[in-house]
């Protein structure tokens, strides 16, 4: 058997190295010509951050990353409203780690080559199209250097291949646009000196606007400006995707904040790096795939990032699809029995994200509620977390 996977992000690369551990063959394709360490930081949840120690990347993980400690809501005066402790002070058996997305795709990929071999991802590869066909997927693959296209067989197609995914596309021509929920978001990184107890992430509401900050190592604070800006609707193109975003922009929402801990504008002004995003998601698909052919992370279930759990959600998504491919004789079977496990467990997710994102201004009583009730529809119960079976074979 070998799984043909479309995307070397955090899902694509995670799903290798769990197939390899589960004896099976895999290669990966990414569009982009050079994998580097871009982008912002990103929350790597107790769920997830289990399959990567199970994938024996704790060492890594914690020399790279910040175990974050609690998430403190507070007002724009720095007034605290509700403190909710995180990974192991919340009792899990795993830390909660706040890291640098692209050196955490960086750490991924080369375990991927030391271990799956140097050509197991195959950059400036991009998947044009696939077929279905006896035994097994024919795919299309375009090499970005030279122009020239190449088909390629393989027993199974998983599209990794995230928001924009081409083998979603094909799979759910119907789909429509991105939903957009009105929210423009402003993600930056800054050097500044750590704040509370160093390993604290923070949520503060003020006036029209919520920001949310943690450090990532390396004397880096990530942080994430959200404001509404339109009433939900489908995302069209002048809403504008990944673009570079000045301080100017976010300056006016946090110029009177006045943490006393932290300094918003500060924060916001320093910042090296500076993106804007919309905040989107898609309502949940009725499937993901058919026969030989599934989604995986972002390309099966984009959701707010409000829960900090989207990466996390694709580490999980590739640890299961390792897992029943591996038990299950048959491969359309074992997909499937992928989608079933995954699925309605994903879009609980989604929609629980989406309930998170209106808690801005909640009272204390009301986000111990809100954070409880999260876990509890994300599958991260503490209890539970810690006594599931392993899925390592």
């Amino acid at each position: 058997m070998t799984v043909l996977i479309a995307g070397a992000g955090i899902g694509g690369l995670t799903a290798a190295l769990s197939l390899h551990a589960a004896g099976i063959d895999a290669l990966v394709v990414e569009s982009a010509r050079e994998v580097r360490p871009l982008g912002v930081g990103i929350n790597l949840l107790p769920h997830a951050v289990r399959e990567l120690t199970e994938l024996g990347l704790a060492d890594d993980l914690a020399a790279l990353g910040v175990a974050t400690a609690e998430n403190v809501y507070s007002d724009r005066t720095g007034r605290r409203i509700f403190t909710d402790p995180c990974g192991r002070a919340q009792g899990y058996h795993w830390p909660q780690y706040s890291i640098h997305r692209g050196e955490l795709q960086l750490l991924l990929l080369a375990a991927v080559r030391e271990r799956l071999g140097a050509d197991a991802v195959r950059t400036g590869t991009r998947l044009v199209d696939f077929e279905e066909r006896a035994g097994g997927v024919r795919a299309r693959l375009l090499d970005r250097a030279t122009g020239e296209e190449r088909e390629h067989e393989a027993t199974a197609l998983v599209g990794a291949d995230g928001l924009h995914s081409v083998v979603r596309a094909r799979l759910h021509p119907q789909d429509g646009p991105l939903r957009w929920s009105g929210i423009r978001m402003w993600r930056g990184v800054t050097e500044a000196a750590p704040f509370l107890t160093g390993a604290s992430m923070t949520v503060v509401t003020g006036g029209d606007a919520q920001l949310v900050a943690y450090p990532i190592g390396r004397g880096r604070i990530n942080w994430v400006c959200l404001v509404r800006v339109a009433g939900p609707q489908p995302l069209t193109e002048d809403a504008g995707w990944n673009r570079a975003g000045r301080p100017a922009d976010v300056l006016p929402h946090v110029a009177d904040w006045r943490l006393g801990w932290l300094d918003v504008p500060g924060l916001v002004a320093g910042s090296d790096v500076l993106l804007q995003y919309p905040m989107v998601d898609r309502d949940p698909l009725p499937a993901w795939g058919r026969g030989r052919v599934t989604l995986l992370g972002d390309a099966a279930h984009p959701m707010y990032p409000v829960g900090a759990n989207g990466g996390s959600q694709a580490v999980v998504d590739a640890r299961v699809l390792a897992h029943e491919l591996a038990r299950t004789p048959g491969v359309p079977e074992g997909l499937a029995r992928y989608e079933s496990a995954r699925r309605a467990a994903t879009a609980a997710v989604v929609r629980a994200n989406r309930e998170m994102h209106r808690a801005i201004g909640r009272t204390p009583q009301e986000l111990a509620r809100i954070t409880g009730t999260y876990r509890h529809a994300t599958g991260s119960d503490v209890a539970v977390l810690n006594s599931r079976a392993s899925l390592t074979p």
